[in-house]
């Protein structure tokens, strides 16, 4: 691997050039974006590590690393490493998947409202979910299964409404929300069709949490999502290109309608594992791509700086949702609904400010 530390090209930002492979294959790094990453990153970490320290067990810095060395009591080792990391681990990797999902949609669509909890995908999810909670008494898995299969058939519903010789960014969006609508009025019927039991099962998952979680789902949600990453490192590009316009990218060798539906598929399959493993977790899509994209200055969102703070966000939330209001526990769902309406009202301020 070699750096070029001048790139042939002036891009107005400081940026450096990687060349791997003999140099057959290149990446531009943009300095300013890595160090945001690298500063949200150690902001996440001392978050975790301040999780693993605190609650009705409290712990020191130095027991919590000799907790991951294994070399602590054993009843440290079960608090930190057993009950508190897996918590924490799944909320970094939720957090960075609902943020990539985030800014995979707002890229497609061109528009900063454009992330799954807002075009209907969510609610999809939780209507899959539902059925097989309440129509079916599934456990873990068949709910995991269910809030997939309800992700991905939303998607193919809103795409096919929304296609009129390829598919617009704002007509995706005022599709997904009728959509969306309709979902959530089913959803409501549900419930109310439920038995009581069944029904506060529902509302409970429904409400997004990571209360009482485990390796046993932290594993094969953060499987499935290291795989979504790998697929996006290869849309990455495309997805830049798609936003100059679909005339551009078909000059430069993309398919857009077909680059286009590979996106919101490869979206769906975020948001669709991140309910699946924790409920409907709002807001965290929405906010983190435009916070990391004002925080790196840059002209579009990207994937790499939208999972930090996507992970940042919901560790965060999850810390405050534990601590707030102890012994009390919120569900993260309720704490990002929270920060997702603070982020409202400081758009509102902003633009009503530039009038």
């Amino acid at each position: 691997m070699t750096i070029a530390h001048t790139p042939a090209v002036d891009f107005g930002r400081a940026v450096r050039i990687v060349r791997i492979a003999g140099g057959r294959v290149a990446e531009r790094i943009d300095l300013r974006t890595a160090a945001v990453c690298l500063i949200v990153l150690a902001f996440t970490a001392v978050v975790a590590v301040w999780t693993l320290m605190t609650g009705d067990f409290p712990v020191t810095p130095g027991e919590v690393l000799q907790a991951l060395f294994g070399e602590a009591s054993r009843r440290v080792e079960m608090v930190v490493v057993e009950w508190r990391l897996p918590r924490v681990l799944l909320a970094v990797v939720l957090g960075a998947a609902l943020g990539m999902s985030g800014a995979i949609f707002q890229s497609v669509t061109r528009n900063p409202l454009g992330s799954p909890d807002v075009i209907g995908f969510e609610a999809g999810a939780y209507t899959g979910a539902l059925c097989v909670i309440i129509l079916w008494h599934g456990g873990y898995y068949e709910v995991a299964t269910g809030a997939l299969a309800g992700g991905i058939l939303t998607a193919v519903v809103v795409y096919f409404l929304a296609y009129r010789q390829g598919v617009q960014g704002f007509r995706l969006i005022v599709v997904g929300i009728g959509v969306g609508a309709m979902l959530t009025a089913l959803n409501t019927y549900l419930m109310l069709k439920a038995q009581l039991q069944v029904a506060m099962t529902a509302a409970i998952w429904g409400a997004g949490t990571l209360n009482g979680v485990g390796f046993d789902k932290l594993v094969p949600a953060s499987i499935a999502i290291a795989g979504l990453m790998l697929v996006a490192v290869f849309l990455a590009r495309p997805m830049r290109q798609l936003e100059m316009g679909d005339d551009a990218a078909g000059a430069l060798g993309i398919r857009p309608e077909r680059a286009r539906l590979a996106l919101i598929f490869l979206g769906i399959g975020f948001t669709a594992t991140a309910t699946a493993a924790a409920g409907p977790i709002s807001f965290v899509a929405l906010a983190a791509p435009q916070i990391a994209r004002r925080l790196a200055r840059s002209p579009g969102v990207a994937l790499v700086p939208s999972a930090c703070l996507g992970a940042l966000l919901l560790a965060v939330a999850d810390l405050a949702g534990q601590r707030t209001f102890a012994p009390t526990q919120l569900p993260v769902g309720v704490v990002t609904v929270s920060i997702g309406g603070l982020y409202f009202a400081w758009l509102l301020i902003r633009e009503a400010r530039r009038k």
